[in-house]
């Protein structure tokens, strides 16, 4: 395999810059570079030279030798100067010594995913890691990225390994009289690996959540101060506002981090009956936003109750509150007036559902544990029939095992490491 090197650190000026290199030919660019290879997982400052002697840079040195390493195979690190002249010198002279070529995106973790270092739902969470950006994100993705999904995996699998054995066993001596009766035990495997299955599935919704954002939409009437709102939670001007009703025709959106949740809040057309075609537009859009967001804000100015729009949990507050002050929450965007409060009652709701989420967060994750589940639900019903139908059971079984297989990687993994890599940087 061809030993592949990186810049492993953001590009441009900082005190300290990162290079990377993975493969069998680390040792002898170490020696190349600065005369001899560092002690195995040992910091040494050494001098970096050009192939004529000139003296490029003074570096940390550190090497991993194979198994002990990101990638599993030997690697350097060079933590050089932060100089863009000497991170474009090194690399330069990199790509003139023998056996090495630079990396492709992703390609370390492709290598530590190929050398057995991470499963499959390992490497998708190193992609979430590093795209997070709120609290909970990084939370749920170093999870993920610990093994804890792929432990699961394995004890799953193995309690489907030994029902599918017990199960065989009764196949191959089917003419003759098996001394204990093996379907309680299979019955029991099935059903808390089943069990497990399905826990992860109910979770799944709310850990895309933490993943992807909440989705909080502010609804009401035309000029109830909606837009306001949106720009003093926002900080700046997200949104048009006008004394005049119907200013905002489309949906407006704000990404921001409450509580540790990353969250995006819609800014909605003012919902009221109107003939101007492109209001109508902008209120049906409302409506479906509405309908399909994770919560809903409405600014009560004692018109429409938007009943049919209202569910469980959704936060109603008194709009305008500095011109007409009342009872109840009021709030105003403009004056500031119960801001902090509404804040904080949104993100108590929101964190109160993100405490629900499981493991599975990838579409990817749901389908193939939906797979293994309704397979399994398959092998229980083929164990009602008894010894006649245990063929059946065996194959729904082995059906759920592969479905494990392909959450972690160990079959299929082809089909979707192109799309994950794609979001990786170089040095990763």
């Amino acid at each position: 395999m061809e030993t592949i090197f990186a810049l492993s650190t953001a590009p441009g000026k900082a005190g300290i810059a990162v290079i990377r290199l993975s493969g069998p030919a680390v040792a002898a660019a170490a020696v190349a570079l600065c005369g001899a290879l560092p002690g195995p997982r040992q910091a040494s400052l050494r001098v970096l030279r050009d192939g004529e002697g000139a003296r490029l840079d003074e570096a940390v040195i550190l090497y991993f030798p194979e198994g002990a390493s990101f990638t599993g195979e030997p690697v350097l690190e060079l933590q050089t100067h932060g100089s863009p002249a000497v991170i474009s010198a090194l690399l330069r002279l990199l790509s003139t010594l023998p056996g090495l070529r630079p990396a492709d995106p992703g390609e370390f973790t492709r290598r530590a995913l190929a050398n057995g270092r991470l499963d499959l739902t390992q490497v998708e969470a190193l992609a979430d890691l590093l795209e997070s950006e709120t609290e909970a994100q990084r939370r749920q993705a170093m999870r993920v990225f610990s093994g804890s999904l792929g432990e699961k995996c394995v004890e799953w699998r193995m309690s489907l390994l030994r029902a599918l054995t017990l199960l065989e066993v009764t196949i191959d001596f089917a003419d003759e009289e098996v001394p204990v009766d093996v379907f309680p035990e299979v019955r029991a495997l099935l059903t808390s690996a089943k069990s497990g299955l399905d826990t992860e599935i109910a979770g799944f919704v709310v850990a895309e959540r933490i993943r992807s954002g909440f989705e909080v939409a502010i609804l009401g009437a035309p000029n109830a101060g909606k837009s306001t709102l949106l720009n003093t939670l926002a900080g700046r001007e997200a949104a048009i506002t006008s004394e005049h009703a119907g200013t905002t025709r489309d949906v407006i959106e704000v990404r921001m981090d409450l509580g540790g949740l990353p969250v995006t809040l819609l800014d909605t057309a003012g919902l009221r009956e109107t003939e101007d075609a492109v209001e109508s537009m902008g209120i049906a859009r409302a409506r479906a936003r509405a309908a399909a967001a994770d919560l809903r804000v409405f600014l009560d100015d004692g018109g429409r109750d938007f009943d049919d729009l209202r569910q469980a949990d959704d936060i109603s507050v008194r709009a305008k509150a500095d011109l007409a002050p009342g009872k109840g929450d009021g709030i105003s965007g403009l004056t500031g007036l119960g801001v902090d409060r509404l804040v904080g009652r949104i993100t108590e709701t929101l964190a109160a559902r993100a405490q629900g989420g499981g493991m599975a967060i990838r579409a990817r994750h749901e389908a193939a544990m939906r797979s293994g589940s309704a397979a399994l639900d398959a092998a229980l019903r083929a164990l009602d029939g008894g010894e006649a139908t245990t063929d059946i059971a065996a194959e729904e079984v082995h059906s759920s095992v592969r479905a494990l297989d392909s959450l972690v990687g160990r079959i299929g993994v082809e089909t979707v490491l192109g799309e994950i890599f794609a979001s990786f940087c170089l040095g990763k």
